[in-house]
Protein backbone atom coordinates (compact mmCIF):
# COMPACT_ATOMS: atom_id res chain seq x y z
CA UNK A 1 0.00 0.00 0.00
CA UNK A 2 1.64 3.43 -0.94
CA UNK A 3 2.08 5.54 1.45
CA UNK A 4 -0.11 8.42 0.27
CA UNK A 5 -3.26 5.88 0.37
CA UNK A 6 -2.09 5.10 4.17
CA UNK A 7 -2.01 8.98 5.17
CA UNK A 8 -5.37 9.55 3.40
CA UNK A 9 -6.69 6.83 5.64
CA UNK A 10 -4.88 7.85 8.55
CA UNK A 11 -6.80 11.33 8.15
CA UNK A 12 -10.05 9.78 7.56
CA UNK A 13 -9.76 7.91 10.83
CA UNK A 14 -8.93 11.02 12.87
CA UNK A 15 -11.41 13.17 11.07
CA UNK A 16 -14.14 10.26 11.87
CA UNK A 17 -12.86 9.90 15.51
CA UNK A 18 -13.29 14.02 16.15
CA UNK A 19 -16.71 13.87 14.52
CA UNK A 20 -17.33 11.32 17.02
CA UNK A 21 -16.24 12.93 19.25
CA UNK A 22 -17.77 16.74 18.52
CA UNK A 23 -21.01 14.94 18.51
CA UNK A 24 -20.50 13.60 21.44
CA UNK A 25 -20.30 16.91 23.30
CA UNK A 26 -23.26 18.08 21.37
CA UNK A 27 -25.06 15.56 22.56
CA UNK A 28 -23.89 16.08 26.22
CA UNK A 29 -24.68 19.21 25.96
CA UNK A 30 -27.99 19.79 24.11
CA UNK A 31 -29.56 16.57 27.18
CA UNK A 32 -32.15 18.18 29.03
CA UNK A 33 -30.61 19.07 32.29
CA UNK A 34 -30.36 22.21 32.55
CA UNK A 35 -34.02 23.66 32.88
CA UNK A 36 -33.74 25.37 36.26
CA UNK A 37 -35.89 28.49 37.28
CA UNK A 38 -33.56 31.03 38.48
CA UNK A 39 -35.74 33.13 40.06
CA UNK A 40 -37.10 30.12 42.42
CA UNK A 41 -36.48 31.26 45.92
CA UNK A 42 -34.60 29.20 48.60
CA UNK A 43 -38.00 27.24 50.40
CA UNK A 44 -37.72 28.03 54.10
CA UNK A 45 -35.98 25.06 55.91
CA UNK A 46 -37.09 24.09 59.32
CA UNK A 47 -34.62 23.20 62.43
CA UNK A 48 -34.96 19.20 61.72
CA UNK A 49 -34.07 19.83 57.90
CA UNK A 50 -30.86 21.59 58.76
CA UNK A 51 -29.74 19.64 61.36
CA UNK A 52 -30.30 16.92 59.11
CA UNK A 53 -27.97 19.04 56.16
CA UNK A 54 -25.40 19.55 58.59
CA UNK A 55 -25.11 15.46 59.84
CA UNK A 56 -24.69 15.02 55.83
CA UNK A 57 -22.02 17.50 55.31
CA UNK A 58 -19.79 15.11 58.21
CA UNK A 59 -20.93 12.17 56.65
CA UNK A 60 -19.65 13.67 53.40
CA UNK A 61 -16.74 15.00 55.10
CA UNK A 62 -17.43 18.58 52.75
CA UNK A 63 -15.33 20.67 55.25
CA UNK A 64 -11.94 18.56 54.40
CA UNK A 65 -12.12 20.01 50.96
CA UNK A 66 -14.07 22.97 51.08
CA UNK A 67 -11.96 24.56 53.85
CA UNK A 68 -8.62 26.10 53.54
CA UNK A 69 -5.66 25.13 55.92
CA UNK A 70 -6.80 28.10 58.62
CA UNK A 71 -9.59 29.82 56.69
CA UNK A 72 -13.21 30.23 57.13
CA UNK A 73 -15.41 26.69 57.55
CA UNK A 74 -17.04 26.26 53.75
CA UNK A 75 -15.17 29.51 52.41
CA UNK A 76 -13.54 27.10 50.20
CA UNK A 77 -9.81 27.99 48.35
CA UNK A 78 -8.61 24.99 49.08
CA UNK A 79 -6.32 22.87 46.63
CA UNK A 80 -6.87 20.20 45.08
CA UNK A 81 -3.56 18.39 43.21
CA UNK A 82 -4.64 16.29 40.41
CA UNK A 83 -2.17 15.06 37.27
CA UNK A 84 -3.62 17.51 35.01
CA UNK A 85 -2.85 20.50 37.32
CA UNK A 86 -4.22 22.28 40.38
CA UNK A 87 -8.15 22.71 41.08
CA UNK A 88 -9.40 24.62 43.74
CA UNK A 89 -12.52 24.18 45.99
CA UNK A 90 -15.32 26.69 45.90
CA UNK A 91 -17.18 28.81 48.45
CA UNK A 92 -20.05 26.95 49.88
CA UNK A 93 -21.26 29.78 52.12
CA UNK A 94 -24.27 31.67 51.24
CA UNK A 95 -22.70 34.92 50.03
CA UNK A 96 -24.22 36.80 47.47
CA UNK A 97 -21.95 37.21 45.24
CA UNK A 98 -18.48 34.39 45.80
CA UNK A 99 -20.78 32.19 47.28
CA UNK A 100 -24.22 29.96 47.43
CA UNK A 101 -26.21 33.16 48.17
CA UNK A 102 -27.64 33.25 44.69
CA UNK A 103 -28.51 29.88 44.23
CA UNK A 104 -31.68 28.13 45.13
CA UNK A 105 -32.23 24.07 45.69
CA UNK A 106 -32.50 23.28 41.99
CA UNK A 107 -29.33 24.78 40.98
CA UNK A 108 -27.64 23.34 44.10
CA UNK A 109 -29.66 19.90 42.71
CA UNK A 110 -28.20 20.19 39.56
CA UNK A 111 -24.78 20.48 40.94
CA UNK A 112 -25.39 17.42 42.70
CA UNK A 113 -26.98 14.86 40.52
CA UNK A 114 -25.70 16.69 37.16
CA UNK A 115 -22.17 18.06 37.64
CA UNK A 116 -23.39 21.56 36.74
CA UNK A 117 -23.24 25.07 38.11
CA UNK A 118 -25.15 27.51 38.84
CA UNK A 119 -24.53 28.86 35.16
CA UNK A 120 -24.93 25.52 33.27
CA UNK A 121 -20.82 24.95 33.25
CA UNK A 122 -20.13 21.65 33.66
CA UNK A 123 -18.16 21.37 37.14
CA UNK A 124 -14.29 19.43 37.22
CA UNK A 125 -14.68 15.28 39.20
CA UNK A 126 -12.63 16.57 41.36
CA UNK A 127 -16.25 17.88 43.12
CA UNK A 128 -17.24 14.25 43.08
CA UNK A 129 -20.58 14.23 41.64
CA UNK A 130 -19.89 11.06 39.96
CA UNK A 131 -20.77 9.79 43.59
CA UNK A 132 -22.73 12.65 44.47
CA UNK A 133 -25.56 12.05 41.42
CA UNK A 134 -27.00 9.17 43.72
CA UNK A 135 -27.28 11.26 46.93
CA UNK A 136 -31.29 11.57 47.24
CA UNK A 137 -33.18 15.22 46.34
CA UNK A 138 -34.47 14.92 49.90
CA UNK A 139 -30.58 14.44 51.34
CA UNK A 140 -29.70 17.16 48.56
CA UNK A 141 -32.56 19.69 49.93
CA UNK A 142 -31.30 19.29 53.53
CA UNK A 143 -27.72 20.10 52.64
CA UNK A 144 -28.44 22.98 50.98
CA UNK A 145 -30.75 23.94 53.92
CA UNK A 146 -27.67 23.83 56.31
CA UNK A 147 -25.39 25.17 53.72
CA UNK A 148 -27.71 28.09 53.59
CA UNK A 149 -27.35 28.69 57.53
CA UNK A 150 -23.82 29.13 57.54
CA UNK A 151 -22.30 32.64 57.86
CA UNK A 152 -21.54 33.92 54.71
CA UNK A 153 -17.93 34.79 53.51
CA UNK A 154 -16.72 36.49 50.78
CA UNK A 155 -14.36 34.73 49.60
CA UNK A 156 -13.96 35.17 45.80
CA UNK A 157 -13.04 31.88 44.14
CA UNK A 158 -9.60 30.82 42.64
CA UNK A 159 -9.17 29.87 39.11
CA UNK A 160 -8.09 26.67 38.24
CA UNK A 161 -4.58 25.94 37.14
CA UNK A 162 -5.03 23.23 34.64
CA UNK A 163 -2.63 22.46 31.65
CA UNK A 164 -4.05 23.01 28.39
CA UNK A 165 -6.67 21.36 27.01
CA UNK A 166 -7.78 20.13 30.54
CA UNK A 167 -9.40 22.91 31.29
CA UNK A 168 -11.91 23.69 28.50
CA UNK A 169 -15.14 23.08 28.63
CA UNK A 170 -14.69 21.43 25.34
CA UNK A 171 -12.40 18.82 27.05
CA UNK A 172 -14.89 17.84 29.82
CA UNK A 173 -17.89 17.39 27.92
CA UNK A 174 -16.38 14.98 26.40
CA UNK A 175 -15.00 13.11 29.36
CA UNK A 176 -18.34 13.42 30.67
CA UNK A 177 -19.50 11.93 27.65
CA UNK A 178 -17.30 8.81 28.09
CA UNK A 179 -17.06 8.72 31.62
CA UNK A 180 -20.12 10.02 33.54
CA UNK A 181 -24.17 9.46 33.38
CA UNK A 182 -26.87 11.19 36.17
CA UNK A 183 -28.14 7.86 38.28
CA UNK A 184 -30.66 7.30 41.54
CA UNK A 185 -29.18 4.87 44.37
CA UNK A 186 -31.55 1.86 43.88
CA UNK A 187 -31.97 -0.35 46.93
CA UNK A 188 -31.12 -3.79 46.56
CA UNK A 189 -34.60 -5.98 47.63
CA UNK A 190 -32.80 -9.04 48.45
CA UNK A 191 -30.36 -7.39 51.04
CA UNK A 192 -31.06 -6.05 54.51
CA UNK A 193 -32.16 -2.50 55.04
CA UNK A 194 -28.68 -1.76 57.15
CA UNK A 195 -26.55 -3.05 54.29
CA UNK A 196 -28.46 -0.46 51.73
CA UNK A 197 -27.78 2.32 54.33
CA UNK A 198 -24.08 1.49 54.50
CA UNK A 199 -23.94 1.18 50.50
CA UNK A 200 -25.74 4.46 50.35
CA UNK A 201 -23.64 5.73 52.68
CA UNK A 202 -20.25 4.36 51.50
CA UNK A 203 -20.81 4.57 47.80
CA UNK A 204 -22.44 8.37 47.70
CA UNK A 205 -22.22 10.70 50.18
CA UNK A 206 -18.84 8.79 51.46
CA UNK A 207 -17.83 8.83 47.90
CA UNK A 208 -14.94 6.28 48.99
CA UNK A 209 -14.80 5.12 45.36
CA UNK A 210 -12.57 8.36 45.31
CA UNK A 211 -10.24 7.39 47.20
CA UNK A 212 -10.40 3.70 47.04
CA UNK A 213 -10.92 2.80 43.30
CA UNK A 214 -8.51 2.70 40.39
CA UNK A 215 -8.41 5.49 38.24
CA UNK A 216 -7.43 5.05 34.32
CA UNK A 217 -5.03 7.92 32.56
CA UNK A 218 -7.80 10.29 32.31
CA UNK A 219 -8.79 10.34 35.84
CA UNK A 220 -12.00 7.94 35.37
CA UNK A 221 -12.54 5.30 37.81
CA UNK A 222 -12.80 1.53 37.04
CA UNK A 223 -16.23 0.99 38.73
CA UNK A 224 -15.95 -2.62 37.55
CA UNK A 225 -13.02 -2.59 40.26
CA UNK A 226 -14.82 -0.59 42.72
CA UNK A 227 -13.20 -0.27 45.95
CA UNK A 228 -10.30 -2.24 44.54
CA UNK A 229 -7.25 0.54 46.07
CA UNK A 230 -5.78 3.03 44.07
CA UNK A 231 -3.00 5.72 44.09
CA UNK A 232 -4.71 8.87 45.61
CA UNK A 233 -4.94 11.38 42.16
CA UNK A 234 -2.23 14.23 42.82
CA UNK A 235 -0.90 13.05 46.23
CA UNK A 236 1.56 9.83 46.94
CA UNK A 237 -0.70 7.51 48.93
CA UNK A 238 -2.19 4.37 47.97
CA UNK A 239 -5.90 3.76 49.65
CA UNK A 240 -5.87 0.26 50.24
CA UNK A 241 -8.11 -2.43 48.45
CA UNK A 242 -10.97 -2.50 50.85
CA UNK A 243 -11.87 -5.68 49.48
CA UNK A 244 -8.83 -7.38 49.93
CA UNK A 245 -8.03 -9.35 53.10
CA UNK A 246 -4.04 -8.93 52.61
CA UNK A 247 -4.55 -5.17 52.06
CA UNK A 248 -7.81 -2.94 53.92
CA UNK A 249 -10.18 -5.90 53.87
CA UNK A 250 -12.79 -6.46 57.10
CA UNK A 251 -14.43 -9.07 56.32
CA UNK A 252 -13.17 -11.07 58.81
CA UNK A 253 -13.24 -8.82 61.62
CA UNK A 254 -15.38 -8.43 64.55
CA UNK A 255 -18.25 -5.85 63.16
CA UNK A 256 -17.38 -4.04 66.25
CA UNK A 257 -13.95 -3.39 65.47
CA UNK A 258 -14.52 -2.24 62.09
CA UNK A 259 -17.05 0.65 63.89
CA UNK A 260 -14.21 1.54 66.48
CA UNK A 261 -12.02 2.04 63.58
CA UNK A 262 -14.09 3.94 61.72
CA UNK A 263 -15.09 6.09 64.86
CA UNK A 264 -11.94 6.62 66.72
CA UNK A 265 -9.28 6.10 63.90
CA UNK A 266 -6.97 3.14 66.10
CA UNK A 267 -7.64 -0.88 66.56
CA UNK A 268 -5.38 -3.29 68.20
CA UNK A 269 -5.45 -4.47 65.04
CA UNK A 270 -4.53 -0.76 63.33
CA UNK A 271 -4.86 2.35 62.73
CA UNK A 272 -5.46 4.82 60.03
CA UNK A 273 -3.41 7.28 58.67
CA UNK A 274 -2.49 10.15 56.09
CA UNK A 275 -5.62 11.07 53.85
CA UNK A 276 -7.61 8.11 56.14
CA UNK A 277 -7.39 9.86 59.25
CA UNK A 278 -8.38 13.18 57.76
CA UNK A 279 -11.60 11.31 56.91
CA UNK A 280 -11.97 10.27 60.41
CA UNK A 281 -11.09 13.57 61.93
CA UNK A 282 -13.22 15.46 60.04
CA UNK A 283 -16.49 12.79 59.10
CA UNK A 284 -16.93 9.21 60.08
CA UNK A 285 -16.33 9.99 64.28
CA UNK A 286 -19.06 12.04 64.15
CA UNK A 287 -21.80 9.47 62.81
CA UNK A 288 -24.17 7.88 64.55
CA UNK A 289 -23.24 4.16 65.83
CA UNK A 290 -26.24 2.52 63.62
CA UNK A 291 -24.61 4.46 60.33
CA UNK A 292 -21.26 3.31 61.55
CA UNK A 293 -22.35 -0.18 62.07
CA UNK A 294 -24.11 -0.04 58.47
CA UNK A 295 -21.33 1.17 56.65
CA UNK A 296 -19.20 -1.63 58.67
CA UNK A 297 -22.37 -4.25 57.47
CA UNK A 298 -21.53 -2.70 53.76
CA UNK A 299 -17.75 -3.12 53.77
CA UNK A 300 -18.18 -7.08 55.71
CA UNK A 301 -19.99 -8.14 52.56
CA UNK A 302 -17.90 -7.29 49.87
CA UNK A 303 -17.31 -9.49 47.90
CA UNK A 304 -13.37 -10.61 48.61
CA UNK A 305 -10.43 -10.89 45.87
CA UNK A 306 -8.56 -14.18 46.48
CA UNK A 307 -4.91 -13.25 48.29
CA UNK A 308 -2.25 -12.80 46.73
CA UNK A 309 -0.13 -16.62 45.09
CA UNK A 310 2.44 -16.99 47.82
CA UNK A 311 5.57 -17.09 45.93
CA UNK A 312 6.86 -20.46 45.48
CA UNK A 313 10.80 -19.53 46.63
CA UNK A 314 11.61 -16.90 49.13
CA UNK A 315 12.38 -13.69 47.04
CA UNK A 316 16.05 -12.83 46.75
CA UNK A 317 17.47 -9.81 48.65
CA UNK A 318 20.49 -8.36 48.53
CA UNK A 319 22.85 -9.24 51.20
CA UNK A 320 24.38 -5.88 51.92
CA UNK A 321 20.82 -4.02 51.68
CA UNK A 322 19.67 -5.88 54.43
CA UNK A 323 22.20 -5.26 55.97
CA UNK A 324 22.12 -1.64 56.04
CA UNK A 325 18.18 -1.54 56.68
CA UNK A 326 18.69 -3.78 59.76
CA UNK A 327 21.97 -1.17 60.85
CA UNK A 328 19.32 1.66 60.21
CA UNK A 329 16.53 0.14 62.04
CA UNK A 330 18.44 -0.79 65.16
CA UNK A 331 19.95 3.24 65.14
CA UNK A 332 15.99 4.46 64.87
CA UNK A 333 13.30 2.37 64.87
CA UNK A 334 13.79 -0.21 67.44
CA UNK A 335 13.44 1.86 70.74
CA UNK A 336 9.48 1.86 69.65
CA UNK A 337 9.13 -0.88 67.11
CA UNK A 338 11.05 -3.46 69.12
CA UNK A 339 14.28 -5.78 68.32
CA UNK A 340 11.69 -8.29 66.57
CA UNK A 341 9.10 -6.14 65.46
CA UNK A 342 6.43 -6.85 68.18
CA UNK A 343 5.93 -3.17 68.94
CA UNK A 344 4.52 -2.34 72.41
CA UNK A 345 0.55 -3.18 72.41
CA UNK A 346 -1.79 0.04 72.76
CA UNK A 347 1.12 2.44 71.56
CA UNK A 348 3.51 1.29 68.86
CA UNK A 349 2.39 -1.12 66.15
CA UNK A 350 4.10 -4.37 65.41
CA UNK A 351 5.81 -4.78 62.24
CA UNK A 352 6.26 -8.52 62.32
CA UNK A 353 2.72 -10.22 60.64
CA UNK A 354 1.52 -6.54 59.54
CA UNK A 355 -0.20 -6.28 56.69
CA UNK A 356 0.02 -2.62 55.98
CA UNK A 357 4.06 -3.59 55.59
CA UNK A 358 3.64 -6.26 53.35
CA UNK A 359 1.44 -4.66 51.02
CA UNK A 360 2.85 -4.49 47.60
CA UNK A 361 2.71 -1.06 46.85
CA UNK A 362 5.05 -0.05 49.76
CA UNK A 363 3.69 3.79 49.18
CA UNK A 364 2.37 4.54 52.41
CA UNK A 365 5.59 3.11 54.43
CA UNK A 366 7.53 5.49 52.12
CA UNK A 367 5.51 8.39 53.62
CA UNK A 368 5.16 7.66 56.67
CA UNK A 369 9.14 7.48 57.19
CA UNK A 370 9.74 10.20 55.43
CA UNK A 371 6.73 12.31 56.62
CA UNK A 372 5.31 10.55 59.79
CA UNK A 373 2.30 8.76 60.40
CA UNK A 374 -0.61 10.21 62.79
CA UNK A 375 -3.48 8.76 63.64
CA UNK A 376 -6.26 11.13 64.30
CA UNK A 377 -7.50 12.68 67.18
CA UNK A 378 -10.90 11.77 68.47
CA UNK A 379 -13.63 11.70 71.07
CA UNK A 380 -12.72 7.51 71.89
CA UNK A 381 -8.91 8.17 71.14
CA UNK A 382 -8.00 12.21 72.15
CA UNK A 383 -4.26 11.31 72.70
CA UNK A 384 -2.97 8.82 69.59
CA UNK A 385 0.52 7.84 69.19
CA UNK A 386 2.05 8.76 66.69
CA UNK A 387 5.06 8.20 64.25
CA UNK A 388 7.14 11.36 63.88
CA UNK A 389 9.10 12.15 60.82
CA UNK A 390 12.42 10.83 59.36
CA UNK A 391 12.68 12.74 56.18
CA UNK A 392 15.49 15.25 57.98
CA UNK A 393 17.61 12.17 58.61
CA UNK A 394 17.13 9.47 56.32
CA UNK A 395 18.42 9.74 52.86
CA UNK A 396 16.28 7.65 50.25
CA UNK A 397 18.78 4.74 50.64
CA UNK A 398 18.37 4.76 54.19
CA UNK A 399 14.57 4.89 53.64
CA UNK A 400 14.63 2.31 51.00
CA UNK A 401 17.13 0.01 53.09
CA UNK A 402 15.38 0.14 56.41
CA UNK A 403 12.11 -0.22 54.30
CA UNK A 404 13.16 -3.38 52.69
CA UNK A 405 14.67 -4.82 56.21
CA UNK A 406 11.33 -4.56 57.79
CA UNK A 407 9.58 -5.97 54.89
CA UNK A 408 11.86 -8.98 54.81
CA UNK A 409 12.10 -9.82 58.37
CA UNK A 410 10.24 -11.75 61.36
CA UNK A 411 8.42 -13.69 58.89
CA UNK A 412 7.36 -10.46 56.59
CA UNK A 413 8.17 -11.81 52.59
CA UNK A 414 7.50 -8.74 50.79
CA UNK A 415 9.75 -7.40 48.03
CA UNK A 416 12.34 -5.23 48.18
CA UNK A 417 11.93 -1.27 48.22
CA UNK A 418 14.60 0.51 45.74
CA UNK A 419 16.08 3.96 46.11
CA UNK A 420 14.52 4.74 42.77
CA UNK A 421 10.91 3.99 44.14
CA UNK A 422 11.41 5.54 47.61
CA UNK A 423 12.46 9.01 45.21
CA UNK A 424 9.57 8.42 43.10
CA UNK A 425 7.11 8.64 46.17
Amino acid sequence: MSGGRVLRRLLLGLLLVGSALAAAVLWLNLRGEASVDDALPPPAASPAQIERGRYLALAGNCAGCHTARGGAAYAGGRPIDTPFGTLYAGNLTPDPLTGLGAWNADHFWRAMHHGRSRDGRLLYPAFPYTSFTQVTREDSDALFAWLRSLPPVTQANRPHALRFPYGTQAALAVWRALYFRPAAFVPEPQRSAEWNRGAYLVGTLGHCIACHGRRNTLGAIDDARGLGGGLLPGQRWYAPALDAPDEAGVAGWPLAEVMALLRTGSTPRGSVLGPMAEVVYGSTQHLHDEDLRAMAVYLQALPQQPPAPAPAQPLRRSATLMQRGETVYAQQCAWCHGDQGQGEPGAFPPLAGNRAVRMADPSNLVQVVRRGGYPPATAGNPRPYGMPPFGHVLGDEDIAAVLSHVRGSWGNDAPEVTARQVMQR
